[in-house]
């Protein structure tokens, strides 16, 4: 690997580290943030509560496509709990001997907008679901990119639409030895001898 590409590795590394300490960080406003909605005024509640939708005007406002598919939509959420209930199995059985670091589970599966006083109960239910759906298919995702830095740190021959972000630091396709070295000292940086 030239000078270059290692340099460059080393920037990669070192922002990624500060994205790590935005996030802590932010996490920590998304708190402050959270504990403000729940304490939010009963005027803004009351003024949200005019802005919601009945649920008769909701039900008999659905065409006859949307509760055709409604069935479809939630039908997913079987195999949604099961990718849930296995992946966390995976990672409790699988990380800790591989020595990968765990995910925090509820980093990605947020649930809080069903609070909202302007949804009625079809849409705080929607809500919930695309939250849990879409939380649950962000932490599987982080699980097996965790688990493909560990086990195989290679680009594809060909560009990969929506790579994770530590896809960038795997070795190129034909790099045997940016490959050793990842397999080989997972935790140093790309490019450290």
């Amino acid at each position: 690997m030239n000078d270059r590409m290692a340099a460059l590795r080393q920037r990669i590394d070192r922002a990624e580290h500060e994205l790590d300490e935005a996030i802590t960080e932010w996490r920590g406003h998304a708190a402050e943030a959270e504990a403000s909605v729940v304490a939010m005024s009963r005027q803004l509640r009351a003024e949200q509560k005019k802005l919601r939708r009945s649920l008769l005007a909701v039900i008999r406002g659905a065409g006859v496509l949307v509760w055709l598919t409604a069935p479809v939509i939630y039908s997913l959420i079987v195999p949604l709990m099961l990718t849930d209930l296995f992946v966390t199995l995976y990672q409790a059985i699988c990380f800790p001997v591989y020595g990968i670091p765990k995910v925090r589970r509820s980093d990605y599966v947020v649930i809080d907008r069903h609070r909202l006083g302007y949804l009625n109960a079809i849409e705080k239910l929607n809500c919930v679901y695309c939250g849990y759906s879409n939380g649950v298919l962000a932490y599987a995702s982080e699980l097996a990119s965790r688990t493909e830095q560990h086990f195989c740190p290679i680009k594809h021959a060909t560009p990969v639409a929506g790579a994770h972000r530590r896809y960038a630091r795997f070795a190129a396709y034909a790099d045997a030895q940016g490959y050793r070295d990842r397999v080989d000292h997972p935790d140093q940086p790309p490019g450290t001898p």
